[in-house]
């Protein structure tokens, strides 16, 4: 058994000298080897990580169609309510990650805690799901452009934005932090910016002088308002467009998975991921549920020049009901100013997702189940060939020269929604046998760094509704008139890939599933970072004048 007090420390690791107090996740029980990556990402970096990862070119841009299906009560209520799975799959997260803060920490917890074969299908899961993320958006960086001007050959931007994020990637980890936190503080601005944008011009603060208010929640006013039918009429039809609003949230609310992948580079993280984790439901609130109740406050859902811009695939931020809000009230500048932040968001998101998916892949090779080849690390602490494959799947992006940017997008979208979905399944899965394993082995919870509510039924909770959107997502295809085989392969491809994967890894490596009071909780690993905590907290050194500033403006 043990606790907090008993986990006790470890010398200097094999091939670790005393210089090198950041290369602290060992994994001596793996037959591969060391991690050998470093503790380079601060505090400041890892929450705005964490931020921007949630926020993306969705939440100004692509909401808007969901709008135009569900209208803006079904919008409201299906992020609302997906929030509260993501905040539940959170309190599973966080409990795990924060006492066993190693590289790809959900991946490898469904290895140890479930299952190999579940661990190795949760891997290649993930990778898929963020690595196919990535040329989503490339391909979007390219239409947001295309706001400005349709001069610049696609090639040369998709080139272009594919170097930097390799330049990012295979310098020291701290630059990718760095790079990553400027970024997503501004997408931080444009977020909260759009939310005091609502409440101004809703109370007459535009040019119109034109105080709406709720107008477009108002059926008097906009037939059929809030909750709009979609596919037939009726009561099923407003079940059909709260649906496609679901869908929507299911894919584009996401965060704490984000912070998660830190773990195995964080600074202290024992002490910073617990507040990374606690700080995810101020930003759902804040951009997903006022968001989406902001969005449904300036355009009515049958808004004519919203429905021209889905239908004609409008560029950039001509597709957002921001953009379109500022045109309809006159406003000049701000659908510049807006595009351009939208812009980077998506740069910032495709950045996020190389990191992540080089470090699942690391995780994989440092379990066994990827080529040894994808551990290797530079000497700044960078798995250089995992970098290098993820870029690699990256250049589906040129898929766009030839193909509608539009189409390509859909394609990525419908992929990766299911993968996110089975991912967080197996998050609160895993998490149930973990919290079984304390229990049967005699481990208090109040032991762990962080100890999170409702606990088991937080788990109970996120793995069912997970699980039932993943084979929900695509439901559409199966209604009357409305089926496509390139929709339905993308919506369940996943679906059925992740069974076969498990299925595989067991037959052929014949593991076995272990019992709660044979489950081991990284050792070896916990003992390093214990180690590592204890040395760097005699040098941590007082906070500046600037890191108490950050620190005020983060809330952490």
């Amino acid at each position: 058994m043990e606790s907090k007090d008993s986990m006790g420390s470890l010398p200097i690791t094999k091939g670790q000298d005393k210089t090198d107090h950041d290369v602290v996740s060992v994994n001596d029980e793996s037959p591969l080897g060391h991690d050998r990556t470093r503790r380079r990402l601060k505090n400041r970096h890892i929450q705005l990580i964490g931020i921007g990862g949630t926020i993306g070119t969705s939440l100004f841009v692509a909401m808007g169609v969901s709008l135009s299906k569900g209208g803006p009560g079904s919008l409201f209520v299906a992020f609302t309510v997906w929030c509260t799975f993501i905040l539940a799959m959170n309190n599973c997260l966080s409990e795990m990650v924060s006492w066993i803060p190693i590289s790809s920490p959900f991946v490898r917890f469904a290895d140890r805690f479930v299952d190999p074969a579940l661990g190795f299908a949760a891997g290649v899961n993930f990778f898929i799901y963020q690595a196919a993320l990535v040329p989503f958006e490339v391909v979007a960086c390219n239409v947001i452009l295309h706001f400005w001007t349709d001069k610049i050959p696609v090639a040369a931007v998709i080139a272009s934005i594919l170097v930097a994020y390799a330049l990012l990637n295979l310098l020291a980890v701290k630059y990718y932090g760095e790079s990553e936190f400027w970024l997503s503080l501004g997408k931080l601005l444009l977020a909260t910016g759009l939310i005091f944008f609502t409440f101004i011009v809703m109370v007459g603060g535009n040019p119109l002088h034109d105080a709406f208010g709720f107008r477009y929640w108002n059926p008097s006013n906009v037939p059929g308002a809030p909750f709009a039918e979609h596919v037939t009429t009726g009561s099923l039809g407003r079940f059909h467009g709260f649906m496609a609003c679901l869908i929507q949230a299911s894919f584009t609310i996401a965060g704490p998975d984000y912070v998660a992948m830190t773990a195995g580079e964080a600074e202290l993280p024992r002490r910073t991921l617990p507040k990374a984790f606690n700080s995810v439901l101020y930003r759902l609130t804040t951009f997903f549920i006022i968001g989406s109740l902001s969005m449904g406050i300036l355009v009515p859902y049958n808004d004519a020049n919203l429905l021209a811009a889905i239908s004609d695939a409008r560029p950039g931020a001509g597709s957002s009901p921001y953009v379109i809000a500022m045109e309809r009230l006159k406003i000049p500048v701000l659908p510049h100013i807006v595009n351009a932040l939208i812009l980077f968001s998506a740069f910032s998101a495709g950045n996020s997702y190389v990191f992540c998916a080089s470090r699942t892949l690391l995780g994989l090779a440092l379990e066994g189940k990827a080529p040894h080849i994808f551990t290797r690390c530079n000497k700044d602490g960078v798995p250089i060939y995992a970098v290098g494959l993820t870029l690699g799947i990256a250049l589906l992006s040129f898929l766009q020269v030839s193909t509608n940017s539009a189409v390509v997008l859909q394609w990525f979208v419908n992929l990766v929604t299911a993968s996110q979905l089975l991912n967080y399944a197996i998050i609160s899965y895993t998490y149930l046998r973990f919290y079984k394993a304390l229990k049967v082995q005699g481990i208090p919870r109040a032991s762990l760094p962080l100890v999170t509510t409702f606990q088991p039924f937080c788990s109970y909770y996120a793995f069912a509704g997970t699980l039932l959107m993943a084979f929900v997502g695509g439901y559409p295809v199966f209604l009357s008139g409305q089926w496509d085989t390139a929709t339905f392969i993308f919506s369940y491809g996943m679906v059925g890939a992740t069974p076969i994967l498990f299925c595989y890894w067991k037959f052929f490596h014949k593991t076995t599933w272990p019992k709660p009071e044979d489950i081991t909780f990284f050792d070896e690993e916990r003992k390093a970072v214990d180690k590592y905590e204890a040395d760097a907290s005699l040098n941590v050194p007082p906070p500046t004048r600037m890191d108490r500033f950050w620190k005020m403006v983060l809330w952490y």
